[in-house]
């Protein structure tokens, strides 16, 4: 049986043609597949093993980045998924509508420079102590683009501790430009099956786009 992967699509939906390659070029030497999924669908496809939710300007970003995406139809059928287990990863405005849908805890601000914010970025490994940073090791240092203007992760330092306790804290940034709390870039929920990130693995897939960590980090997380 392949290993089938439902990629999202909102209004204002912009990466996941991007996501959709990144993906084929893992197929070449793993048997999984991909469904792009309309956000207006009631349930996922069956089989489903890995829900990605891409980045771009979901509803254009009214109100709050992902704040009205998280109504959407598919939502309740990927909140679902993830309470009885299923992989989800996030990323940029997919890592706000995890985070605006409860599936993963904190909230994503404003840039502290109030600008939007576009270049590679590097990234440290803090836990790998889950199923989607397996391969690495902790301080293993990847490249990845950002591209956001609420990216500022925050959480309450309790909550925080929490998640520092429980290994939550997955990645964090080198350099912080976005001033989030701790530098934090990535974060899974406690039970480590739903996972969110501002930095765009999907744009670092090969050579020309000046890094190729981010192939290395989707076929961990697919494989």
């Amino acid at each position: 049986m392949k290993y089938m992967v439902a990629v999202l699509q909102f209004l204002g939906t912009n990466c996941e043609y991007d996501v959709c390659y990144a993906l084929e070029k893992i197929q070449e030497h793993y048997n999984i597949q991909y469904s792009l999924v309309w956000f207006k669908e009631q349930e996922l496809p069956k089989n489903t093993s890995l829900v990605i939710i891409p980045g771009g300007f979901s509803y254009g970003d009214y109100l709050r980045s992902g704040a009205i995406a998280r109504f959407a139809p598919i939502m309740k059928a990927v909140v679902s998924f993830a309470q009885k287990g299923g992989k989800v990863l996030g990323i940029c405005n997919g890592f706000q509508i995890l985070v605006e849908s409860g599936l993963l805890p904190g909230a994503l601000m404003l840039n502290h420079s109030h600008k939007f914010i576009s270049t590679l970025s590097s990234l440290k490994v803090i836990s790998h102590n889950n199923s989607f940073l397996r391969s690495y090791n902790e301080q293993n240092d990847i490249h990845l683009p950002i591209a956001h203007g609420q990216g500022c992760y925050f959480i309450d330092h309790e909550n925080l501790k929490k998640m520092y306790d429980n290994e939550q804290i997955l990645l964090t940034y080198n350099k912080n430009l976005n001033g989030s709390i701790d530098a934090i870039a990535g974060i899974c929920n406690i039970q480590k099956n739903v996972f969110g990130l501002m930095p765009h693995p999907e744009r670092a897939i090969e050579k020309e786009l000046g890094s190729t960590d981010g192939l290395a980090m989707l076929r961990d997380i697919v494989c």
